[in-house]
């Protein structure tokens, strides 16, 4: 089957029953995307399907329906994404295992407002976990990241 993923077409010769993640880290190894829980509980496999975030741990390869952006396809080689820079200036990751996940999610919040509130952003977040509990740190990063990203498109 193909799979457009960051951009670019990847044939993968996997049964359709797969999930994303497996394909993702073991097929064409991407390991930015992380296992948590194999449940969609924790968040800490996310990436975007369709510009949606979806928990790739319980998505079977054969129903996905659009391009797959990971972690690796957010930003550019050269440039970080607002996102990535914010986690970056505000010391967000302390273990960072979940962060990729909570970039993701993040993305896709900021992706459908510009200009989240604390209880948008506390919202968006519920589902991704963060065992070090950087949650405000989490938020002051989304924060800083809109308005970058607000600024770039004034």
């Amino acid at each position: 089957m193909e799979l457009t993923v960051n951009g670019k077409p990847h044939q993968v010769a996997v049964e359709p029953e797969m999930p994303l993640l497996w394909v993702l880290r073991d097929e064409m190894k991407m390991t930015g995307t992380k296992y948590g829980c194999g449940a969609a509980l924790c968040g800490a496999c996310t990436v975007h399907i369709g510009g949606k975030a979806v928990r790739s741990c319980v998505t079977p390869v054969g129903s996905v329906n659009g391009p797959v952006t990971t972690i690796e396809g957010l930003g550019t080689p050269d440039t970080l994404h607002a996102l990535q820079a914010a986690w970056v200036k505000h010391q967000v990751a302390q273990c960072g295992y979940c962060q990729s996940g909570q970039i993701m999610s993040a993305a896709a919040l900021l992706k459908g407002n510009g200009a989240p509130t604390d209880a948008d952003i506390d919202a968006a977040m519920s589902g991704t976990l963060c065992r070090c509990g950087t949650y405000p740190r989490i938020r002051a990063a989304i924060h800083d990241a809109a308005k970058r990203l607000k600024g770039a498109h004034a």
